[in-house]
């Protein structure tokens, strides 16, 4: 009985320790939905911590630009591959997709590839936010070599309302924008500068993916 005990102790222990279900090594990638989405062959659909990555066309909208580039680079990465997951605070989505960090056998971070590529763009979202540093790191990367999305990035001067708190960026007529807080709100006077810092694009105030000349 005393050795039942402990055992069950134990076990509850490990459930509680956060490094208990902070990785999972075994996986292989069974399809590629888009640029930040895949499925696995166990039938679950893991959605890329931190990054966002233009729509493929649906029913509702057309396809947005890159959108086909991106899946096609992220396929090339995965398909087909065993992968490591790693998880952050929250597990998953309201869609219930799995968030994950995404690792390759050989190292290599798949998120932050996507985005040193110029594949994605950084989409800060709170408490997931363990490699943030790495992911605007990488992102810089690709708007310095201007790849992918920032290839002959070009747009005129304007203000964009940013919120510090959600690292989201507004248009100033959004009106989610005009109910910024003043201690939250800085202000950008180009999009490249906006992202440069780690923000993302309000779909409410810019539903379509930004990129070069919008």
């Amino acid at each position: 009985m005393k050795r039942l005990i402990a055992l069950l102790l134990s076990c509850l222990i490990l459930l509680l320790l956060p490094q208990a279900c902070s990785a999972d090594n075994g996986h292989f990638v069974k399809w590629i939905v888009d640029g930040d989405t895949i499925v696995l062959t166990d039938g679950q659909k893991v959605r890329y911590i931190g990054i966002n990555a233009p729509e493929l066309a649906r029913d509702d909208h057309i396809a947005e630009p890159y959108g086909a580039e991106a899946k096609h680079f992220n396929a090339r990465l995965l398909q087909q591959k065993k992968v490591r997951l790693e998880f952050d605070t929250e597990p998953n989505d309201r869609y219930q997709r799995r968030l994950a960090y995404v690792f390759l056998k050989d190292g290599t971070f798949v998120n932050a590839e996507m985005l040193s590529q110029g594949y994605a763009y950084l989409l800060y979202i709170r408490p997931n936010v363990k490699y943030h540093s790495t992911l605007l790191a990488a992102q810089r990367a690709a708007m310095s070599e201007k790849r992918g999305i920032w290839l002959n990035w070009r747009e005129q001067n304007a203000t964009y309302i940013g919120n510090k708190r959600s690292r989201r960026f507004h248009l100033p007529t959004c009106s989610s924008g005009k109910r910024i807080k003043p201690k939250n709100r800085i202000l950008f006077q180009k999009k490249w500068d906006a992202y440069w810092e780690g923000y993302a694009p309000a779909k409410r105030c810019m539903p379509v993916f930004a990129i070069p000349g919008d």
